[in-house]
Protein backbone atom coordinates (compact mmCIF):
# COMPACT_ATOMS: atom_id res chain seq x y z
CA UNK A 1 0.00 0.00 0.00
CA UNK A 2 1.87 3.44 -1.00
CA UNK A 3 1.42 6.39 0.90
CA UNK A 4 -0.82 9.23 -0.44
CA UNK A 5 0.97 12.50 -1.16
CA UNK A 6 0.80 15.31 1.52
CA UNK A 7 -1.46 17.64 0.57
CA UNK A 8 -0.01 21.04 -0.16
CA UNK A 9 -1.86 23.71 2.05
CA UNK A 10 -1.63 28.05 2.18
CA UNK A 11 -1.43 29.24 5.22
CA UNK A 12 -4.45 29.86 6.90
CA UNK A 13 -4.16 32.32 10.18
CA UNK A 14 -7.85 32.04 10.80
CA UNK A 15 -7.96 28.15 12.01
CA UNK A 16 -10.82 27.73 9.02
CA UNK A 17 -9.81 25.73 5.89
CA UNK A 18 -12.19 24.23 2.96
CA UNK A 19 -13.65 20.98 3.66
CA UNK A 20 -12.08 19.16 0.67
CA UNK A 21 -8.66 19.94 1.80
CA UNK A 22 -9.09 19.09 5.41
CA UNK A 23 -10.18 15.78 3.85
CA UNK A 24 -7.21 15.27 2.13
CA UNK A 25 -5.28 16.37 5.08
CA UNK A 26 -6.78 13.98 7.38
CA UNK A 27 -7.37 11.25 5.20
CA UNK A 28 -3.55 11.39 3.69
CA UNK A 29 -2.74 11.61 7.78
CA UNK A 30 -4.80 8.39 9.07
CA UNK A 31 -3.49 6.22 6.26
CA UNK A 32 0.01 7.11 7.59
CA UNK A 33 -0.81 4.78 10.24
CA UNK A 34 -2.60 1.96 7.93
CA UNK A 35 -5.95 1.80 8.91
CA UNK A 36 -8.49 -1.93 8.26
CA UNK A 37 -11.13 0.54 6.75
CA UNK A 38 -11.04 4.92 5.98
CA UNK A 39 -14.72 5.54 5.22
CA UNK A 40 -16.14 9.26 4.15
CA UNK A 41 -20.03 9.90 4.64
CA UNK A 42 -21.07 12.94 2.66
CA UNK A 43 -23.95 14.43 5.01
CA UNK A 44 -24.69 17.87 2.78
CA UNK A 45 -28.09 18.13 3.27
CA UNK A 46 -28.72 15.46 5.48
CA UNK A 47 -27.29 16.73 8.74
CA UNK A 48 -27.52 20.56 9.98
CA UNK A 49 -24.27 20.22 12.53
CA UNK A 50 -21.42 18.91 9.73
CA UNK A 51 -20.90 18.20 5.96
CA UNK A 52 -18.69 15.79 6.45
CA UNK A 53 -17.93 12.59 8.53
CA UNK A 54 -14.61 10.76 8.59
CA UNK A 55 -14.32 6.88 9.93
CA UNK A 56 -11.56 5.64 10.68
CA UNK A 57 -11.34 1.81 12.20
CA UNK A 58 -8.08 0.32 13.27
CA UNK A 59 -7.20 -2.91 14.87
CA UNK A 60 -6.19 -1.46 18.01
CA UNK A 61 -6.79 1.12 20.85
CA UNK A 62 -2.94 2.11 20.48
CA UNK A 63 -3.71 2.64 16.66
CA UNK A 64 -6.67 4.67 17.73
CA UNK A 65 -4.89 7.26 19.67
CA UNK A 66 -1.81 7.51 17.22
CA UNK A 67 -4.10 8.23 14.04
CA UNK A 68 -5.94 11.28 16.52
CA UNK A 69 -2.46 12.57 17.33
CA UNK A 70 -1.07 11.97 13.39
CA UNK A 71 -4.25 14.09 12.37
CA UNK A 72 -4.30 16.64 14.50
CA UNK A 73 -0.47 17.45 14.29
CA UNK A 74 -0.98 17.04 10.53
CA UNK A 75 -3.86 20.01 11.01
CA UNK A 76 -2.14 22.02 13.21
CA UNK A 77 0.73 22.19 10.57
CA UNK A 78 -2.20 23.65 8.63
CA UNK A 79 -3.20 25.90 11.54
CA UNK A 80 -6.31 24.45 11.33
CA UNK A 81 -7.95 24.39 15.42
CA UNK A 82 -10.62 21.72 16.24
CA UNK A 83 -14.10 23.02 17.51
CA UNK A 84 -13.80 19.92 19.94
CA UNK A 85 -12.24 16.19 21.09
CA UNK A 86 -13.94 13.26 22.91
CA UNK A 87 -13.05 10.00 24.23
CA UNK A 88 -9.17 9.78 25.59
CA UNK A 89 -9.82 8.18 28.58
CA UNK A 90 -10.45 4.55 26.79
CA UNK A 91 -9.54 5.36 23.34
CA UNK A 92 -11.56 3.05 21.72
CA UNK A 93 -13.65 5.82 19.83
CA UNK A 94 -12.01 9.26 19.68
CA UNK A 95 -13.51 12.10 18.16
CA UNK A 96 -12.58 14.89 16.00
CA UNK A 97 -14.72 17.93 15.49
CA UNK A 98 -13.73 20.23 12.86
CA UNK A 99 -17.02 21.87 12.33
CA UNK A 100 -17.44 20.62 8.95
CA UNK A 101 -15.45 17.63 8.79
CA UNK A 102 -15.97 15.47 11.80
CA UNK A 103 -13.67 12.16 12.74
CA UNK A 104 -14.55 9.32 13.86
CA UNK A 105 -11.99 6.97 14.79
CA UNK A 106 -12.96 3.48 16.24
CA UNK A 107 -10.93 0.21 16.97
CA UNK A 108 -12.52 -1.85 14.66
CA UNK A 109 -15.14 -3.42 17.70
CA UNK A 110 -16.63 0.04 18.28
CA UNK A 111 -16.99 0.63 14.63
CA UNK A 112 -19.02 -1.96 14.45
CA UNK A 113 -21.02 -2.00 17.33
CA UNK A 114 -21.75 1.96 16.68
CA UNK A 115 -22.39 1.56 13.29
CA UNK A 116 -22.29 4.88 11.93
CA UNK A 117 -22.38 3.90 8.38
CA UNK A 118 -25.73 2.04 9.08
CA UNK A 119 -27.12 4.90 10.87
CA UNK A 120 -26.45 6.95 7.97
CA UNK A 121 -26.95 4.75 4.76
CA UNK A 122 -28.78 8.04 3.10
CA UNK A 123 -25.52 9.37 2.66
CA UNK A 124 -23.26 8.90 -0.49
CA UNK A 125 -20.34 6.69 1.33
CA UNK A 126 -16.92 6.27 -0.13
CA UNK A 127 -14.68 3.35 1.16
CA UNK A 128 -11.22 4.84 1.18
CA UNK A 129 -9.39 2.04 2.96
CA UNK A 130 -11.08 -1.69 2.85
CA UNK A 131 -9.42 -4.73 4.93
CA UNK A 132 -6.09 -2.85 4.77
CA UNK A 133 -6.24 -1.53 0.99
CA UNK A 134 -5.98 1.76 -0.03
CA UNK A 135 -8.31 3.92 -2.31
CA UNK A 136 -7.85 7.67 -3.16
CA UNK A 137 -10.33 10.22 -1.86
CA UNK A 138 -10.77 12.97 -4.51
Amino acid sequence: MSVPERPAVSGNMSGRIDPATLMRLAVAAASEVKPTSLVHLDLRGLCAFTDHFLIVGVPSVRQVRAVAERIEERLREARVRFAHREGDLEARWILLDYSDVIIHIFDEETRLYYDLEGLWADAPKQELVQDGSSVSWK
